[in-house]
């Protein structure tokens, strides 16, 4: 499995929790994998190292979001173009820009333009058909301003 794979599980994992407020261990186990089997069929086709490393960076991403989806979600609406707003976001496409806007403002190893371009792949893919048009261009404030303010 890559780090996309791991940002992908991720997403899912935030999106999941979103719409399910399940508590953080029940994400954090992954047992709603078993309901997904092409993500679960790309899982265990990996040696078992790389399953554990991708998802110890998956649990990284979600439990990090999570625990800061406060400050991030305010990150976020204060990028937000006027005629936006947190409750207009589809969830696929909010769970896409508070992982990577955890990456960006908490994993100082990660380059910004990482975090933005995986988004924005993943978007592609699993958004609406415009949403990483949307995703791409918050996240760019985001990483040109916010990224300088914690250096």
């Amino acid at each position: 499995m890559s780090r996309r794979k791991s940002r992908i599980l991720a997403f899912q994992a935030l999106y999941s929790w979103d719409v399910s407020k399940a508590p953080i261990e029940d994400i954090l186990n992954f047992s709603w994998l078993q309901k997904d089997s092409e993500i679960k069929e790309g899982i265990e086709s990996e040696p078992s190292e790389t399953l554990k490393d991708d998802k110890t960076f998956a649990s990284l991403l979600i439990a990090g979001t999570i625990d800061h989806v406060d400050e991030i979600d305010k990150v976020i609406e204060s990028y937000l173009s006027e005629d936006w707003s947190m409750e207009r976001i589809n969830k696929v496409a909010l769970a896409i820009l508070r992982t990577s806007t955890y990456e960006i403002l908490f994993q100082k190893d990660i380059d910004p333009k990482i975090s933005i371009d995986e988004a924005v792949h993943i978007a592609r893919e699993y958004g609406t058909d415009d949403s990483y048009k949307f995703i791409n261009a918050v996240l760019d404030k985001i990483g040109k301003n916010e990224r300088s303010k914690l250096a």
